[in-house]
Protein backbone atom coordinates (compact mmCIF):
# COMPACT_ATOMS: atom_id res chain seq x y z
CA UNK A 1 0.00 0.00 0.00
CA UNK A 2 1.09 3.66 -0.85
CA UNK A 3 -0.85 6.73 0.45
CA UNK A 4 0.34 10.45 -0.94
CA UNK A 5 -0.29 13.41 1.68
CA UNK A 6 -0.61 16.27 -0.95
CA UNK A 7 -0.98 18.89 1.88
CA UNK A 8 0.96 19.20 4.40
CA UNK A 9 2.76 22.60 6.54
CA UNK A 10 5.76 20.76 7.33
CA UNK A 11 7.39 24.06 8.01
CA UNK A 12 5.19 24.48 11.19
CA UNK A 13 7.38 24.35 14.26
CA UNK A 14 5.13 21.40 15.80
CA UNK A 15 5.86 19.61 12.97
CA UNK A 16 9.83 21.00 12.16
CA UNK A 17 10.86 20.42 15.45
CA UNK A 18 10.18 16.58 15.03
CA UNK A 19 10.49 16.28 11.49
CA UNK A 20 12.59 12.87 11.43
CA UNK A 21 10.04 11.10 13.84
CA UNK A 22 7.30 12.74 12.15
CA UNK A 23 8.65 11.24 8.24
CA UNK A 24 9.54 7.85 10.46
CA UNK A 25 6.07 7.26 11.43
CA UNK A 26 4.30 8.20 7.69
CA UNK A 27 6.69 5.71 6.55
CA UNK A 28 5.34 2.86 8.95
CA UNK A 29 1.45 4.18 7.33
CA UNK A 30 2.78 3.65 4.14
CA UNK A 31 2.37 7.25 3.41
CA UNK A 32 5.85 7.42 0.78
CA UNK A 33 5.28 10.73 -0.43
CA UNK A 34 4.27 14.21 0.83
CA UNK A 35 3.60 17.54 -0.53
CA UNK A 36 5.60 20.52 1.56
CA UNK A 37 3.27 23.15 0.93
CA UNK A 38 4.39 26.90 1.19
CA UNK A 39 2.08 29.90 2.47
CA UNK A 40 5.01 32.51 2.50
CA UNK A 41 8.26 33.28 0.92
CA UNK A 42 10.14 32.31 4.55
CA UNK A 43 8.69 29.20 4.78
CA UNK A 44 8.12 28.43 1.02
CA UNK A 45 12.17 28.32 1.33
CA UNK A 46 12.05 26.13 3.84
CA UNK A 47 9.31 23.91 2.43
CA UNK A 48 12.31 23.58 -0.32
CA UNK A 49 15.30 22.70 2.04
CA UNK A 50 13.01 20.03 3.46
CA UNK A 51 12.56 18.20 -0.42
CA UNK A 52 15.92 18.91 -1.09
CA UNK A 53 17.05 16.78 2.04
CA UNK A 54 14.14 13.93 2.57
CA UNK A 55 13.68 12.58 -0.98
CA UNK A 56 9.72 11.36 -0.24
CA UNK A 57 9.34 15.28 0.06
CA UNK A 58 8.16 17.75 -2.46
CA UNK A 59 7.25 21.09 -2.28
CA UNK A 60 4.76 24.29 -3.33
CA UNK A 61 5.45 27.58 -3.14
CA UNK A 62 3.49 30.44 -2.78
CA UNK A 63 1.69 33.29 -0.94
CA UNK A 64 -1.17 32.53 0.90
CA UNK A 65 -4.46 34.55 0.99
CA UNK A 66 -4.33 35.89 4.74
CA UNK A 67 -0.88 36.52 4.38
CA UNK A 68 -0.91 38.62 1.42
CA UNK A 69 -0.85 42.02 3.36
CA UNK A 70 2.21 41.51 4.99
CA UNK A 71 3.99 40.17 2.32
CA UNK A 72 6.92 42.91 1.72
CA UNK A 73 7.93 44.00 -1.53
CA UNK A 74 9.95 41.92 -3.89
CA UNK A 75 8.56 38.63 -2.35
CA UNK A 76 6.29 37.96 -4.89
CA UNK A 77 9.27 37.76 -7.66
CA UNK A 78 11.50 35.91 -4.75
CA UNK A 79 8.68 33.19 -4.49
CA UNK A 80 8.79 33.02 -8.39
CA UNK A 81 12.55 32.32 -8.58
CA UNK A 82 11.90 29.34 -6.73
CA UNK A 83 8.89 27.68 -9.05
CA UNK A 84 12.47 26.40 -11.21
CA UNK A 85 13.66 23.87 -8.76
CA UNK A 86 12.90 20.48 -9.61
CA UNK A 87 11.57 19.39 -6.59
CA UNK A 88 9.09 22.12 -6.69
CA UNK A 89 5.88 20.60 -8.10
CA UNK A 90 2.89 23.47 -7.77
CA UNK A 91 2.24 26.59 -6.68
CA UNK A 92 0.53 27.97 -3.95
CA UNK A 93 -0.82 27.80 -1.68
CA UNK A 94 -3.24 30.56 -3.17
CA UNK A 95 -6.68 31.37 -2.92
CA UNK A 96 -9.29 33.46 -1.36
CA UNK A 97 -10.90 33.41 2.35
CA UNK A 98 -13.34 35.49 4.01
CA UNK A 99 -13.25 33.91 7.55
CA UNK A 100 -10.32 35.60 8.59
CA UNK A 101 -9.85 39.30 8.12
CA UNK A 102 -6.39 39.57 7.34
CA UNK A 103 -5.98 41.07 4.11
CA UNK A 104 -8.37 42.92 1.97
CA UNK A 105 -10.57 40.67 -0.70
CA UNK A 106 -9.69 42.27 -3.19
CA UNK A 107 -5.72 41.58 -2.83
CA UNK A 108 -6.32 38.72 -2.25
CA UNK A 109 -7.94 38.05 -5.97
CA UNK A 110 -4.87 40.15 -7.07
CA UNK A 111 -2.33 37.43 -5.42
CA UNK A 112 -4.66 34.38 -6.89
CA UNK A 113 -4.48 35.76 -10.43
CA UNK A 114 -0.79 36.13 -10.62
CA UNK A 115 -0.62 32.41 -9.20
CA UNK A 116 -2.82 31.50 -11.88
CA UNK A 117 -0.47 33.44 -13.95
CA UNK A 118 2.50 31.71 -12.91
CA UNK A 119 1.16 28.45 -12.42
CA UNK A 120 0.06 28.26 -16.70
CA UNK A 121 3.48 30.02 -17.17
CA UNK A 122 5.67 27.50 -15.13
CA UNK A 123 3.36 24.40 -15.98
CA UNK A 124 3.00 23.24 -12.54
CA UNK A 125 -0.75 23.14 -10.71
CA UNK A 126 -2.24 25.38 -8.55
CA UNK A 127 -2.91 24.66 -4.77
CA UNK A 128 -6.22 26.44 -3.83
CA UNK A 129 -7.38 27.77 -0.53
CA UNK A 130 -11.39 28.66 -0.09
CA UNK A 131 -12.80 29.67 3.09
CA UNK A 132 -16.40 30.85 3.49
CA UNK A 133 -15.94 32.15 -0.12
CA UNK A 134 -17.77 29.40 -2.06
CA UNK A 135 -19.38 31.92 -4.92
CA UNK A 136 -16.27 33.98 -5.00
CA UNK A 137 -14.44 30.55 -5.79
CA UNK A 138 -17.28 29.68 -8.66
CA UNK A 139 -17.09 33.55 -9.95
CA UNK A 140 -13.77 32.39 -10.60
CA UNK A 141 -13.92 28.60 -11.72
CA UNK A 142 -16.18 30.47 -14.74
CA UNK A 143 -13.89 33.60 -15.49
CA UNK A 144 -11.34 31.07 -15.85
CA UNK A 145 -12.97 29.32 -18.68
CA UNK A 146 -12.11 32.46 -21.01
CA UNK A 147 -8.37 31.72 -20.54
CA UNK A 148 -8.61 28.22 -20.99
CA UNK A 149 -8.40 25.62 -18.40
CA UNK A 150 -7.06 25.64 -14.60
CA UNK A 151 -4.61 22.81 -14.00
CA UNK A 152 -4.58 21.92 -10.14
CA UNK A 153 -6.19 21.43 -6.31
CA UNK A 154 -9.65 22.39 -4.35
CA UNK A 155 -7.59 21.34 -1.27
CA UNK A 156 -8.76 20.58 2.06
CA UNK A 157 -12.60 20.77 -0.11
CA UNK A 158 -15.67 21.32 2.70
CA UNK A 159 -18.15 22.96 -0.61
CA UNK A 160 -21.04 20.87 -2.28
CA UNK A 161 -21.50 18.58 -5.51
CA UNK A 162 -22.25 21.07 -7.75
CA UNK A 163 -19.22 23.72 -7.23
CA UNK A 164 -16.99 20.39 -7.31
CA UNK A 165 -18.29 19.38 -10.19
CA UNK A 166 -17.66 22.92 -11.63
CA UNK A 167 -13.92 22.29 -10.34
CA UNK A 168 -13.26 19.18 -12.05
CA UNK A 169 -14.94 20.81 -15.27
CA UNK A 170 -12.33 23.60 -15.06
CA UNK A 171 -9.55 20.85 -14.63
CA UNK A 172 -8.57 20.67 -10.89
CA UNK A 173 -8.87 17.97 -8.40
CA UNK A 174 -10.62 17.58 -5.08
CA UNK A 175 -8.71 16.74 -2.09
CA UNK A 176 -10.23 15.93 1.21
CA UNK A 177 -8.21 16.32 4.90
CA UNK A 178 -9.90 14.94 7.90
CA UNK A 179 -12.90 16.80 8.08
CA UNK A 180 -14.50 13.71 5.72
CA UNK A 181 -13.80 11.84 8.92
CA UNK A 182 -15.70 14.00 11.74
CA UNK A 183 -19.19 12.20 12.34
CA UNK A 184 -21.14 15.22 11.98
CA UNK A 185 -20.18 15.60 8.09
CA UNK A 186 -22.00 13.27 6.21
CA UNK A 187 -23.30 15.98 4.03
CA UNK A 188 -19.49 15.75 2.89
CA UNK A 189 -18.74 12.48 2.62
CA UNK A 190 -21.63 12.31 0.05
CA UNK A 191 -20.54 15.18 -1.96
CA UNK A 192 -16.87 12.51 -2.18
CA UNK A 193 -18.71 10.17 -3.69
CA UNK A 194 -19.55 12.14 -6.59
CA UNK A 195 -16.28 13.22 -7.38
CA UNK A 196 -14.57 11.34 -10.35
CA UNK A 197 -12.07 8.62 -9.46
CA UNK A 198 -9.04 10.39 -11.39
CA UNK A 199 -9.62 13.21 -9.97
CA UNK A 200 -9.25 12.56 -6.27
CA UNK A 201 -6.87 13.02 -3.30
CA UNK A 202 -6.41 12.72 0.16
CA UNK A 203 -4.26 15.07 2.60
CA UNK A 204 -4.23 15.99 5.84
CA UNK A 205 -3.35 19.89 5.70
CA UNK A 206 -1.07 19.39 9.04
CA UNK A 207 -0.63 20.19 11.76
CA UNK A 208 -4.39 20.73 11.46
CA UNK A 209 -7.57 19.18 11.34
CA UNK A 210 -6.57 15.51 12.82
CA UNK A 211 -8.59 13.20 11.36
CA UNK A 212 -11.18 10.63 13.50
CA UNK A 213 -9.97 8.62 15.27
CA UNK A 214 -7.21 10.71 16.32
CA UNK A 215 -9.05 13.88 16.34
CA UNK A 216 -7.21 14.69 19.99
CA UNK A 217 -3.78 14.24 18.47
CA UNK A 218 -1.93 17.60 17.89
CA UNK A 219 -0.10 18.14 15.64
CA UNK A 220 -1.70 16.37 12.56
CA UNK A 221 1.17 14.47 10.61
CA UNK A 222 1.07 12.87 7.62
CA UNK A 223 1.15 9.68 8.80
CA UNK A 224 -2.65 10.09 9.46
CA UNK A 225 -3.53 10.85 6.60
CA UNK A 226 -4.52 7.15 6.03
CA UNK A 227 -7.56 7.03 8.06
CA UNK A 228 -9.26 10.46 6.10
CA UNK A 229 -8.44 7.90 2.81
CA UNK A 230 -9.81 4.75 4.45
CA UNK A 231 -12.66 6.86 4.94
CA UNK A 232 -13.02 7.85 1.40
CA UNK A 233 -12.81 4.17 0.53
CA UNK A 234 -15.90 3.05 2.83
CA UNK A 235 -18.03 5.80 1.30
CA UNK A 236 -16.95 4.93 -2.00
CA UNK A 237 -17.39 1.08 -1.47
CA UNK A 238 -13.52 -0.05 -1.91
CA UNK A 239 -10.83 -1.23 -0.06
CA UNK A 240 -8.44 1.31 1.43
CA UNK A 241 -5.40 -0.47 -0.64
CA UNK A 242 -7.25 0.06 -4.12
CA UNK A 243 -8.15 4.13 -2.60
CA UNK A 244 -4.80 4.18 -1.66
CA UNK A 245 -3.67 3.37 -5.14
CA UNK A 246 -6.54 5.76 -7.36
CA UNK A 247 -4.86 8.64 -4.99
CA UNK A 248 -1.82 8.27 -5.56
CA UNK A 249 -1.98 7.49 -9.07
CA UNK A 250 -3.42 10.62 -9.41
CA UNK A 251 -1.33 13.25 -7.21
CA UNK A 252 1.76 11.34 -9.10
CA UNK A 253 0.16 12.26 -12.29
CA UNK A 254 -1.16 15.82 -11.20
CA UNK A 255 2.23 16.67 -9.56
CA UNK A 256 4.57 14.85 -12.46
CA UNK A 257 6.11 12.48 -10.00
CA UNK A 258 7.85 9.32 -12.40
CA UNK A 259 6.42 6.39 -10.41
CA UNK A 260 8.99 3.79 -8.68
Amino acid sequence: MEWFDTHAHLFEEAILSQIDDVLDRAAQADVKTIVAVGTTLEDSRTCIELAEKYPQIYASVGIHPNHSAEAQPGDREKVEELMSHPKVVAIGETGLDRYWDYAPFDLQKEYLDWHVKKSRQYGKPLIIHMRECEQDIVDWLEASKADGPLNGILHSYTGDAKLAELGVDCGMHISFAGMLTFKSNQVLRDVAKTIPAERLLVETDCPYLSPEPCRKQRPNEPALVVHTGSCLAYERGLDPTEMAQQTTANAKKLFGIAEA
